[in-house]
């Protein structure tokens, strides 16, 4: 396996024209920013967008924590639909969700 390859298929680059004000942007939001208010998932995210490519075991490399404690940042971010992964034989590879984080992004600047 390649492990630079693309391993999550392309988000459609649609505009993402849902509210930026109102109790779903907000609970968006609020969801988001939790699961990025750890600095190890700040890290991770900043990888997989350095990369823009599939990401598997080698996060644990380039960030000082035990696979186990990755493991458990990866499972918050993909519940907050910030990255997605996919199974490849005994990895799961990870990308961002560059349509999330475009909405991420919209968001917090509506503040």
């Amino acid at each position: 396996m390649n492990k630079d390859a693309p391993c999550c298929p392309p988000v459609e680059d649609e505009i993402d024209d849902r509210a930026v004000e109102g109790m779903q942007a907000d609970d968006d939001l609020a969801r988001m920013s939790k699961a990025l208010g750890h600095p190890a998932r700040v890290k991770i995210i900043r990888i997989l967008i350095r990369r823009n490519s599939c990401v598997c075991g080698d996060l644990v490399g380039e960030i000082a924590l035990a696979q186990s404690t990755v493991s458990q940042h990866l499972k918050v971010l993909k519940e907050a639909d910030l990255i997605r992964g996919t199974v490849e034989g005994q990895n799961v590879c990870y990308c961002v969700n560059a349509r999330s984080l475009r909405r991420f992004r919209a968001l917090a600047g509506s503040l």
